[in-house]
């Protein structure tokens, strides 16, 4: 187990990135960065675009290490660029695809099932900047299927592995 830091938590109920990057991107409302998400086990975060989404259920989480953003353009490098759910500070979350890791805001561990990469996409450079889809690949970020209910809160948090892969 160790200590980890929830720095940002995008709860967003519609799908912003859309189209083509070539058309500009999108208004990225601010009051999506929230302070707490309420996570439920199987369907994902209340209020989210995935939430209960059946094409989502088993990937309805995206986590991303701050560590990985690119600073390439102007602005902060931030989740309503990435469109991730929950960035994270202390963690390579890319090295636990596979795993079952579990992520505790102080109000009981919320487990994470790590089923794959959240593959960058193109829309990458047009919101951080020229070169971010490239220099994201292999690192931007996971997605995840909540095994459990819970809070997550930005803030110090404490970060482990319940299962690791099996190969």
């Amino acid at each position: 187990m160790s200590h980890v830091e929830i720095v940002q938590l995008l709860v967003s109920p519609v799908h912003r990135l859309a189209g083509r990057p070539g058309d500009g991107v999108p208004e990225l409302p601010g009051d999506e960065l929230v302070t707490t998400a309420e996570v439920r086990a199987g369907l994902g975060i209340v209020g989210d675009r995935y939430f209960n989404r059946p094409a989502h259920r088993n990937a309805s989480i995206t986590l991303m290490a701050a560590e990985r953003l690119p600073r390439l353009g102007p602005g902060e490098a931030d989740l309503l660029r990435t469109r991730r759910n929950v960035l994270l500070r202390g963690v390579d979350i890319d090295a636990y695809i596979g795993s079952t890791i579990f992520l505790d805001s102080g109000t009981g561990p919320v487990e994470l099932e790590v089923r794959g990469a959240a593959r960058p996409c193109a829309w990458m450079n047009a919101t951080l900047g020229a070169g971010a889809q490239r220099a994201l690949r292999g690192g931007g970020g996971v997605r995840c299927r909540p095994l459990t209910d819970g809070i997550l809160t930005v803030g110090r948090a404490e970060f482990g592995v319940r299962a690791a892969p099996t190969t």
